[in-house]
């Protein structure tokens, strides 16, 4: 085969598995090393999520002199660690006083309609306007109720409502609308016994 032959073009020599490894992984970056780098250490405090690349034996030399809080007097370091326990976020402490604060752009306190009546959220002793709370409505008897459920409505269903349901209750069911099928008399029956219910507690 000679060498301006197309298929000349196409030869191909696999690498050695060492020339692939040297040439994907970085060097160590200790100054006078030609290892490969292939174990990370960090940078340090300010430069989270840098990494230095060193080799087996200078990594272990970095990570036995490594100190996070090297510069930081003790009491730096005893707030870094209690900040350390809710993920360095802010916190506020609760008490009297503490809700009037506005925190990054969040709403003062007073602008919430809401019962406090031991203080926790900061009302400081004041007594607020609190609205009267609505009384609970009446539950309604069970025949209502049931007479409620034959017409599809829930409990607290109005009287304009249920006429109207009444109206196209029986004109679906009618067997006039059905051109004379007596099957649905019964379910009629059970929409005018249930309008009766309904009409003698007042609600039609």
């Amino acid at each position: 085969m000679g060498l301006n032959s197309p298929l000349f073009d196409r030869v191909r020599i696999k690498p050695k598995c060492d020339e692939s490894r040297r040439e994907d992984v970085p060097g160590c970056e200790r100054a006078g090393c030609r290892e490969a780098g292939l174990h990370r250490a960090p940078k340090g405090r300010g430069r989270e999520g840098q990494f230095w690349r060193f080799c087996l034996p200078h990594v272990r030399e970095y990570n036995a002199s490594y100190n996070y809080f090297t510069g930081m007097s003790d009491d730096d370091v005893q707030a870094f660690q209690k900040e350390a326990v809710v993920g360095h976020r802010p916190t506020w402490t609760m008490g009297a006083g503490q809700g009037r604060r506005k925190r990054d752009g969040a709403p003062n306190s007073e602008e919430f309609d809401y019962i406090d009546p031991f203080g926790v959220m900061g009302s400081g002793g004041v007594e607020r306007t609190r609205k009267a709370p609505e009384p609970p409505k009446p539950r309604r008897p069970a025949p209502v109720l049931r007479a409620l459920e034959t017409f599809g409505l829930d409990e607290n269903a109005g009287t304009t409502e249920i006429k109207a349901q009444y109206k196209v209750l029986v004109k679906r069911f009618h067997p006039d609308a059905h051109g004379g099928d007596r099957s649905y008399e019964e379910r009629l029956r059970d929409i005018i016994r249930a309008h009766d219910t309904l009409k003698a507690a007042g609600l039609c």
